[in-house]
């Protein structure tokens, strides 16, 4: 197209007459050229700003569910003339920590006998009715509130209940929940990968069990004022408590089985009479294991497939 012109161009110079015309044509040309570059340019930025616009509410979205579900931070750009007090003040005083120096040897040691201990816990379905004094499952939840937490906001509560008929009343709940969890919800393939644990809707330890240890995670922190402060990081935090919590049952020598039923959380939730921004993440019977308790024959992966050493 360009040499085309050019050529007429020429040819329209060898008549002087034809000056004008043909100066007229070439800035005619070359105005459509830049104007055609010019609304090419408009639709490509169009897009880009689109597209901008698009994973912006994306990024929005992804935050806020992040702070329903994992809670890490801040939905919204701080204001700054309204931030809530932290869990825990800025000029909180830094105090010299206290620890115990142990000998390599003894390090080994301790390492290998908490091992041993732990590799002897065992997920429990038939519980004896011997009873539990309240004061060890007391202690059991003062060793899962020492989990950490996102600055330290300790998003969690845990409710222990041993009342006969909030039993029931649990067990109710759950086996109604769990009776459809096996007929619909959970398909062929889960409910086939369960048949070796011999497991069905039918949940007697509920009832069998002294305590039932429920574990809700705390999505904020309603404030005196009734301003809502994040729990950061309150799904992981809550389920590392979880884990101590399990660690110190074992320790005092009970049983449990880590329960979270599907689809129960709600009704549960209104039981117990607990607030909007908790949702449950366990529940644990607690107690001591039947005389006549059975367990599957299962083997834990060796060292060599869990752990991986740079």
């Amino acid at each position: 197209m360009a040499s085309l012109l050019a050529t007429m161009l020429r040819a329209l110079l060898h008549h002087w007459l034809l000056t004008v015309p043909a100066t007229v044509l070439v800035a005619t040309w070359l105005w459509w050229r830049k104007r055609n570059d010019f609304s090419q340019d408009s639709k490509l930025n169009k897009k880009k700003r689109l597209a901008a616009q698009r994973f912006q509410a994306a990024s929005n979205a992804m935050t806020n569910d992040v702070i329903v579900r994992g809670g890490v931070g801040d939905g919204d750009d701080p204001v700054y003339s309204d931030l809530v007090p932290a869990a825990v003040p800025a000029d909180v005083p830094h105090v010299p920590l206290k620890h115990i120096r142990r000998t390599l040897e003894d390090s080994y040691k301790r390492s290998l006998e908490f091992y041993k201990l732990m590799n002897e816990r065992r997920s429990v379905r038939f519980f004896s009715q011997e009873p539990v004094p309240e004061k060890v499952i007391e202690n059991l939840i003062r060793t899962a509130g020492t989990a950490p937490s996102g600055a330290h906001t300790e998003p969690w509560r845990f409710i222990a209940v041993r009342d006969p008929d909030y039993k029931m009343q649990i067990r109710t709940i759950v086996e109604q929940e769990e009776e459809i969890n096996y007929m619909k919800r959970m398909g062929v393939q889960w409910t086939s990968d369960l048949k070796a644990m011999r497991t069905t809707h039918i949940k007697e330890y509920l009832t069998d069990a002294p305590w039932i240890l429920l574990v809700f995670k705390q999505v904020y922190t309603v404030l005196p004022d009734g301003r809502r402060r994040n729990n950061y990081y309150h799904e992981i935090s809550t389920a590392i408590a979880g884990g101590l919590l399990l660690s110190a049952i074992q320790n005092a020598g009970l049983a449990t089985l880590t329960s979270t039923p599907m689809n129960c959380g709600p009704a549960l939730k209104t039981l117990l009479g607990r607030p909007t921004q908790e949702k449950l993440l366990l529940l644990l019977p607690v107690g001591f294991p039947s005389l006549d308790c059975t367990v599957p024959d299962l083997e834990r992966k060796p060292l060599q497939e869990i752990l991986t050493v740079f």
